[in-house]
């Protein structure tokens, strides 16, 4: 009897280690469960952000596999005490018996607990590794984009540029052609018309005043006005064949008046009579045969003015017909 009870109380001292084992199991439990908790939950904030979000799911992976190693080496601890209490169990008998079997029915249930526990972590973790292998694809895919993209923009600025360049060249070339030409068209006017002051030329325009071309308030030509344009539609007709046929150039022809308004049965207005009189400067060079394509006809009434002044001779400056040698 005396040997009995010093077994008995010799399996009553070891309680409080089981307590403390099956402490430490069920706080790592709970521990490995709010950790795989966190994890998925840091894993779907990470896969919203990619590149920066891998480094915190691999820390993340890094520290399961800890985790997993931690609870391998307590499952070894476990699989060892059971053994012992095992072995212990041909020399117990009674209650105590009967309490170390539960016991070790009990600590056999959270082995295989364990066991399911480390399997879930294990799923997790390659289902975490394939979702980082997915995105670490994808990053690729899209860098991979990102630079043909980013190539294809340079290649075409270049493109752009080289474009642009060949544009100007040939505008500035069409620029030279016509101001070459106008300074010759100029010129010959110039000859042919003589110095008078009627007739003069304001910056890239040759100007008539009204009363070359046009008797007082009407919009026909006169006979003097009609023989200075039959010597313009000469130049013209001479200069055009040696402008070349990329230099879309016309003679644009401006009506302009006085600020003295007209209202008449024909012209309600000094718009009407500068655009009849431009309009019928048109006409007849194109009766003297210059092609109506490269002629236009402008009204701009008395809001033109080259002189602000009211007096006789400003109206007089003011009553005109501009022509100018422009592109389309």
């Amino acid at each position: 009897m005396a040997q009995g009870r010093f077994r008995t109380r010799r399996v009553i001292d070891y309680w409080p280690g089981f307590v403390d084992a099956l402490s430490i199991l069920l706080l790592s439990l709970i521990f490995l469960l709010s950790l795989l908790g966190a994890a998925q939950f840091f894993l779907t904030a990470a896969l919203s952000g990619r590149d920066d979000k891998l480094r915190d799911l691999n820390a993340q992976l890094v520290e399961i596999a800890q985790q997993l190693a931690l609870e391998k080496g307590e499952s070894e601890r476990l699989r060892g005490e059971l053994g012992r209490l095992t072995a212990s169990l041909g020399d117990g008998g009674g209650q105590g018996l009967d309490n170390l079997l539960a016991e070790r029915d009990r600590l056999n249930q959270d082995l295989a607990a364990e066991k399911k526990l480390t399997a879930d972590a294990k799923t997790e973790a390659d289902r975490l590794n394939a979702t980082i292998a997915s995105l670490s694809a994808e990053l690729a895919r899209l860098n991979a984009a990102l630079d043909a993209s980013a190539k294809r923009d340079e290649e075409q600025k270049a493109v752009i540029v080289d474009l642009g360049r060949k544009l100007n060249q040939a505008l500035a070339q069409k620029v030279e052609d016509l101001t070459r030409y106008r300074s010759e068209f100029f010129g010959k006017l110039r000859e042919v018309l003589g110095d008078r002051p009627e007739i003069r030329v304001v910056g890239d325009r040759f100007v008539f005043q009204s009363e070359v071309l046009f008797p007082s308030g009407v919009a026909e030509l006169s006979d003097q006005g009609k023989a200075q344009l039959v010597s313009l539609a000469k130049i013209l007709k001479d200069l055009s064949p040696r402008i070349p046929a990329e230099v879309k150039w016309i003679l644009r022809v401006d009506g302009h008046t006085d600020t003295i308004p007209i209202k008449t049965a024909i012209f309600a207005s000094n718009w009407e009579l500068s655009s009849a009189r431009a309009i019928n400067v048109v006409r007849f060079l194109v009766d003297q045969g210059l092609p109506p394509d490269r002629l236009a006809a402008a009204g701009f009434g008395e809001f033109q003015p080259l002189d602000k002044d009211n007096s006789p001779a400003a109206r007089g400056r003011n009553r005109r017909i501009e022509m100018r040698l422009t592109d389309r």
